[in-house]
Formats: C-alpha cells, sequence, structure tokens
C-alpha cells in the first residue's frame, strides 16, 4: 500500500508487490524472532470496564502452544525493509531476502483478533528503518494510537525505538506504550562503527536517556498530583499529559536536524504528520488514559559473540546501564550467523554462543537480585565465565576463605551468596529461624539445593557430610553433580523459535483468512 501526502508523493509504506495478510505475518514474525523480549510486562493495569485487555505485573501470558511454548506476544515488526546496513542483521539493506510492511490498520486488526482468540496477550513491535528512524516511527505511532484510541485496547505493548528518532516522538510514543526500549546492539563504540557505521552511542543513549527522565517525571507528577492532569492538543488529538512533557525540545536540543521533512512538519511543540492515516487520528473518538509515561520501564539488548569483547566488558556495560539508566532488564543475544560478512566471525565450531549467553543472564541476575557487582566475578586477569559452572558457584570456589557460613546466623546478603541459595530460599530461612534452629531436612524443604550447598554450609556448626574446604575437591564433585549442559554443548541441534509452529500452521491460515475477510 503507499500513501501520498497533500503534493501526491510518495509517504508511507513503501511501494512493494502486494502481498496477502498471512504472507506478511510471516515473513514480519520470522524476522523479528531475533529481537529478544522474553519478559513478563512488569506492570499492573486493569481494565477500566470499557476496553480491551489488561496487564499484569507478574505475567501476561496465558496461552501455550501444541510444544508447550507460552505464547504472550504478538511479536513482530512493523517492516523489514531496511536503508540501514548493519552487517550482523538479517534484515540488512544488502542481504537479499523477502520484504514487506504492514499498514497500521492491518497491526491493529491482527491484535484484536489474535486477542479475542485467546492467542496473545499484548504487543511486541519493532521494525526496520523504513526511510528514516522518524518516517517509521510515526507509522508506529499511528498504529499504537489507534489501538488505544478507537480500538481501545488496554493490553500490554511494548516498543522498540529506533536510534536517530526525534526525542519529541519518543515522548509522545512513551504515553502510548507499557515499556519503550532501545537497542544497544553491540558492547562498545568501536564495535559499533565497526559493523553498524550508520549508528552512533548518542543516537542510541539519548532515547534511553529521555526514557529514564520522563519515567521519572511521570512518577513524581502523579505521586504529587493524582488525577489532576490536563489535555493538551499534540497535534494528534488531545492526549492526557502531565505539565513536565512541554519543553522536550529546551531540555534535550532537539534542533530539527534529520527531520523528513516530507512527513512532518514542526507546529510549535508538536508535530503534525501529513499523511492521510495520521490526519485520520483527529477524527478518533479520544479515550482519556493515565499521564504514565512507560510503567513497564525501558531495556535494551546487546548482541553476544558477533564481537570480540570479553564477558567482563560486556557486564561492566551492563552494570552501568542498570546504574546510569535504571533498566528493567539487559537482554543478551547469542550471535548467530544468519548472513555472511568477512567482519563477522564464525562460528560453525559448536554453533552459537549459546551456553555463553546462559552465562550472562545467570550473571545479570546476581546484579540485580543477588548484590553482586561485575568486579567480584570478573577481572582483567580472568575476563570470561567459565563454562562448567554457574557464575556464583565459580565465585564461591574462588573465595573459599569466605565459607562455610553458618545458616543459623549469617545475614540475609551472606546467605545470597552461598551455591544453592536462591532469593525465595534466603528469605525462607531468615524467616524460619526465628522459630527454631534450622537443620539439613529443614533446608531441603525450604528448597535450598544441598548438591550444590552442602560444600559450603553448616548447620549448628556441622556440615552435612565430612567435606574438605578445598578448591580440586569441591570442583570434583560439583562436576559430578552438574547441572544439565545446555544442547549446543552436548552437541544437539539448536532453532529460533517462530510465532507458531508447523501444527498450528493450518490454524493460522484460517484465521488469518478470516481476519482479511
Amino acid at each position: 500500500m503507499i500513501y501520498l501526502t497533500e503534493d501526491n508523493t510518495t509517504c508511507g509504506v513503501a511501494a512493494q508487490k502486494s502481498l496477502s495478510l498471512q504472507e506478511k505475518l510471516s515473513i514480519l514474525s520470522d524476522a523479528a524472532k531475533y529481537d529478544v523480549a522474553c519478559t513478563s510486562s512488569g506492570v499492573d493495569r486493569k481494565n477500566d470496564g470499557t476496553g480491551l485487555g489488561n496487564a499484569y505485573a507478574a505475567g501476561i501470558c496465558h496461552s501455550f502452544s501444541a510444544d508447550g511454548r507460552c505464547i504472550s506476544l504478538l511479536k513482530i515488526l512493523f517492516s523489514n525493509e531496511c536503508v540501514y546496513d548493519c552487517k550482523y542483521c538479517v534484515n540488512r539493506l544488502s542481504n537479499d531476502v523477502p520484504r514487506a510492511s504492514f499498514t497500521p490498520e492491518e497491526v491493529c486488526t491482527l491484535v484484536i483478533e489474535f486477542y479475542r482468540r485467546n492467542y496473545i496477550e499484548g504487543l511486541f513491535l519493532s521494525s526496520g528503518v523504513l526511510r528514516s528512524p522518524n518516517y517509521t516511527m510515526e507509522l508506529i505511532f499511528v498504529t499504537i494510537y489507534k489501538l488505544r484510541h478507537q480500538y481501545n485496547f488496554q493490553g500490554y505493548i511494548h516498543i522498540k525505538v529506533i536510534p536517530g528518532t526525534d526525542l519529541e516522538l519518543v515522548n509522545k510514543i512513551g504515553y502510548l506504550a507499557d515499556r519503550v526500549s532501545v537497542n544497544l546492539e553491540l558492547p562498545t563504540t568501536e564495535s559499533l562503527k565497526l559493523l553498524a557505521p550508520q549508528k552512533s552511542r548518542k543516537m542510541i543513549l539519548e532515547p534511553m536517556r529521555l526514557v529514564q527522565n520522563k519515567i521519572v517525571e511521570s512518577k513524581e507528577s502523579n505521586m504529587l498530583s493524582v488525577g489532576k492532569g490536563y489535555e493538551v492538543n499534540t497535534g494528534y488529538g488531545n492526549m492526557h499529559f502531565s505539565s513536565h512533557d512541554m519543553d522536550i525540545t529546551h531540555n534535550y536540543g532537539c534542533d530539527g536536524s534529520g527531520r523528513d521533512n516530507n512527513i512532518m512538519a514542526k507546529a510549535g511543540n508538536s508535530y503534525i504528520m501529513k499523511s492521510p492515516e495520521a490526519r485520520a487520528l483527529m477524527e478518533i473518538p479520544r479515550r482519556n488514559f493515565k499521564s504514565t509515561f512507560a510503567p513497564a520501564g525501558q531495556s535494551t539488548q546487546m548482541i553476544v559473540g558477533a564481537t570480540p569483547e570479553t564477558d567482563f566488558q560486556i557486564m561492566t556495560v551492563a552494570e552501568s546501564l542498570y546504574g546510569k539508566f535504571d533498566l528493567k532488564r539487559v537482554f543478551y543475544s547469542a550471535f548467530i550467523p544468519i548472513v555472511q560478512d568477512k567482519l563477522l566471525p564464525s562460528v560453525n565450531n559448536g554453533g552459537p554462543p549459546l551456553l555463553r549467553e546462559h552465562r550472562l543472564y545467570q550473571a545479570d541476575w546476581l546484579l540485580r537480585f543477588y548484590h553482586f557487582s561485575t568486579n567480584e566475578l570478573l577481572n582483567e586477569e580472568n575476563p570470561n565465565f567459565n563454562t562448567f559452572f554457574d557464575p556464583k558457584c565459580n565465585w564461591a570456589l574462588n573465595n573459599l576463605d569466605r565459607f562455610p557460613i553458618e545458616i543459623n546466623t549469617a545475614s540475609y546478603r551472606t546467605l545470597l551468596r552461598i551455591p544453592g541459595v536462591g532469593v525465595n530460599s534466603a528469605q525462607r530461612i531468615v524467616a524460619a529461624r526465628k522459630m527454631s534452629t534450622l537443620d539439613f531436612n529443614d533446608l531441603k524443604k525450604i528448597g535450598v539445593v544441598l548438591k550444590r550447598a552442602l560444600y559450603f554450609i553448616t548447620c549448628n556448626g556441622k556440615m552435612m557430610y565430612p567435606t574438605k574446604i578445598d578448591e580440586d575437591y569441591i570442583t570434583r564433585n560439583l562436576l559430578r553433580t552438574n547441572e544439565k549442559l545446555p544442547d549446543s554443548v552436548t552437541g544437539m541441534s539448536y532453532k529460533q523459535m517462530s510465532l507458531f509452529d508447523l501444527q498450528e500452521a493450518q490454524e493460522l491460515s484460517e484465521l488469518v483468512g478470516s481476519v482479511a475477510t
């Protein structure tokens, strides 16, 4: 489909051969599988009784596919056409792949119809760079505005922002989406310049900083004046805004450079889009949503294994992002050689670094919930994680002078450092020992993984078995009881999951056919 501006120049979704809705869904859901979004909603928002859908902080999924996968989000790209040529990306400009683009109305229809059939609970929407970042993000804005205000969809929406998008446009999207995120892509500036020269660290960090500040301002505004906001014309119809939203240009230095003037023009503190689709928004009955900016926070993603950074460098970057941008999650994506390029590494020996990705996620968990720091887990002399042990167990083996730990007297934070003791079991230990002295049978009932913990703890001054606090001795015993290694290590095959499996193909074909009609 092609949109035209007032002067009849091409605008909107790029010209392409006619594709059915099912063909577009097949192409664009498959293209989205490399963008990680395996997360619960992180936001509690009940339906107000007038719309469709809601969001639960504990999780948003309620449906399972035939092979046991939990289906929670309709995870698609708006378009896989792209003017960028990032070396690692399957959708890069120079790659010969089938191309497709949705229209805003098609995405809205799919979301509503899939939700009604209990296939999904929310939407994850990203996109290739169709013509320019601003151009693409305006089409995405149209899509989620219509979902919220025309279809009155109150479920979870996660939007990936394209680096280089105007900050004011990011600001407007943040009031419609539950989570807004920008992919960091690669850990260092040097790697970004090498593999994604059309992107820069500034293009990525500026919207991340904006999102962080707007989340803080939104929370403060809602706490100070609950229910007190006012309507302001944004150029897209009235939306409910707080007083902090009006001076983005001044606060963040948006001087208008790099905008696609065929698509939008500046009007005061707002943009007026020229496409017929955007003008039609003015006719949509508006809903009075709360003035909360991205209530589920923001996240980012880093590709692991495409560039030579060590685990120490990657975790240092992640720790810095958590501290400086208050991110909810940093996702790690093992590099899969879906495209060939002389600048990319070969991973034929063993497949993608899935075990390394697994260890990074475990370490990330330690940073967020176990009060560890990166410098405790890794350093310049030992820059990569041990593939045979999880990061906490490896830390314990390198710090045996701190063990054994007495379960009945150790502080909560000390308990968290014991291999086999998680957050829940540590909390249960602290609560249970107020009533009585704990022994090893009690720990097993509480949920402690004794096959790992027994080498590092005592109960009433005694160990579970006669055990030497010796690194070689403990290492040999742990290797015999260690967790099962991932498929990438044992030689089994791997694959990226698609939205729907083969057993559901016929049902999907019938569904999309009914949606199209």
